[in-house]
């Protein structure tokens, strides 16, 4: 069992990407980090003939955009019909509307641009834990078609065989919106674009500080100086200390994923007849999918810790694996790996400025759309193609409570734990 990243394992950094020897003197843009939103960010520059250096700290798409399990569909991490309640009728469509138009712009990027990330758009389904889920979700179907003229598909416990080779659960809610990828192809394909455009791109080129001037900044890094009139910060769940006051607006999360070797074609229909993807009701989430070449993909959120050994980590994701799926026993282990996203206190994605210093970040999971939305809309603000975005107008929320290191997680973890007991 290898503890690295199926992903980049599957589908290495390409040895050709156009990455950029020597870090420029001047830029009109830095943005640091290179996953999905700053390099949709930087693409979104370069187009429209704005210098742009991205800097990364490790390699081109290093962290959880080479990471993720390569799911994706509509909405945000927060509900839906919490985001109404909070923010009314007017904000709650419009971070409906833009989470339909992030799938959109992905669809952009592989049709449009020509990147092959092995795009389906099946549907994803929502499989309940426990019966009460089931019994509580006409409500939550009844509310999408009520407010948003969206249809869910209601699954019901003795139907659910016809959809997910599995026993375990107890019904479930199919959006025709889920769609799965390649990840690593979709991150090595937007940097591959973001350097056609003009973009520079600079690896192992570490952000030590961000010095403000009357006529920009002065970025200083490893690799140098480099002067620019803007920053973007798009480091999501490996924020550091580099912008002051910023690492207490998101809090860093371990996701874990473990994939088994490629399995038989009767059972791949067998797990999934439709090619649908999969996440439970729990709070303490499992998400799992086929891969492009016909493994199982199963992950969760374990500890939440960052720092779990990935040897223990895949000896729990398996064991639930197993109960979900006692067809796949014996079928061996071959990765084991995991990334950080960034949760904010309200889950909800924000872009803000500290000092002038552009963010955008707080994915919560969710990032493979509403990431590549975000450095859009950033640049998009830079360039003043847009006035302003909902996500920088609603309130970035914090606490005094936690500043650098999340020292609270344990008392979440209990708490939710707890919550998937009684619900």
């Amino acid at each position: 069992m290898k503890l690295t990243p199926y992903w980049t394992d599957d589908y290495p950094r390409p040895s050709d990407l156009a990455v950029t020897a020597n870090l420029p003197n001047e830029t009109d843009v830095v943005v640091v980090g290179s996953g999905y939103t700053g390099l949709s960010a930087a693409r979104t520059l370069a187009k429209r003939g704005v210098a742009v250096t991205v800097v990364e700290s490790e390699t081109i798409g290093w962290g959880a955009s080479s990471r993720n399990a390569g799911i994706t569909g509509c909405s945000l991490k927060q509900k839906t019909p919490t985001i109404f309640k909070w923010y009314g009728e007017e904000y709650g469509r419009k971070f409906w509307e833009i989470s339909l138009d992030a799938l959109e712009l992905i669809k952009e990027l592989v049709y449009e641009e020509g990147i092959e990330c092995d795009w389906h758009q099946n549907g994803d389904m929502c499989v309940y834990y426990k019966p009460s889920h089931y019994e509580e979700d006409p409500e939550w179907k009844h509310w999408h078609a009520d407010n948003l003229d969206h249809e869910l598909e209601l699954v019901a416990p003795a139907d659910l065989r016809s959809v997910i080779g599995s026993d375990a659960y107890y019904g479930g809610v199919i959006d025709a919106h889920g769609a799965d990828l390649h990840p690593a192809k979709l991150v090595f394909g937007m940097a591959e674009v973001a350097a056609k455009y003009g973009a520079f791109l600079c690896e192992n080129t570490s952000v030590t500080r961000i010095e403000k001037q009357p006529n920009g900044y002065l970025v200083h890094t490893g690799r140098g100086r480099v002067q620019a009139k803007q920053v973007i910060v798009c480091t999501n769940g490996y924020t550091d200390g580099v912008v002051r006051g910023l690492r207490s607006r998101v809090i860093p999360v371990g996701s874990y994923s473990i994939v088994t070797e490629p399995l038989p074609d009767d059972l791949q229909r067998e797990i999934s007849p439709r090619g649908l993807t999969f996440w439970d009701s729990k709070w303490f989430l499992n998400y799992f999918r086929l891969t492009p070449d016909g493994r199982m993909l199963w992950g969760g959120r374990n500890n939440l810790s960052t720092t779990l050994d990935l040897v223990e980590s895949a000896e729990i994701l398996r064991k639930e694996m197993v109960q979900a799926f006692p067809q796949l026993s014996n079928v061996p282990i071959t990765h084991s790996w995991t990334g950080q996203l960034g949760l904010t206190f309200d889950l909800m994605p924000h872009i803000g400025q500290i000092d002038g210093v552009y963010y955008a970040l707080g994915f919560g999971g969710h990032g493979l759309h509403t990431a590549i939305y975000l450095g859009r809309e950033v640049a998009q603000l830079i360039t003043g193609e847009k006035a302003s975005s909902p996500f920088a107008e609603i309130p970035h929320r914090k606490y005094f409570f936690y500043r650098n290191k999340p020292w609270f997680m344990p008392l979440a973890v209990m708490f939710y734990r707890i919550r998937d007991w009684l619900s």
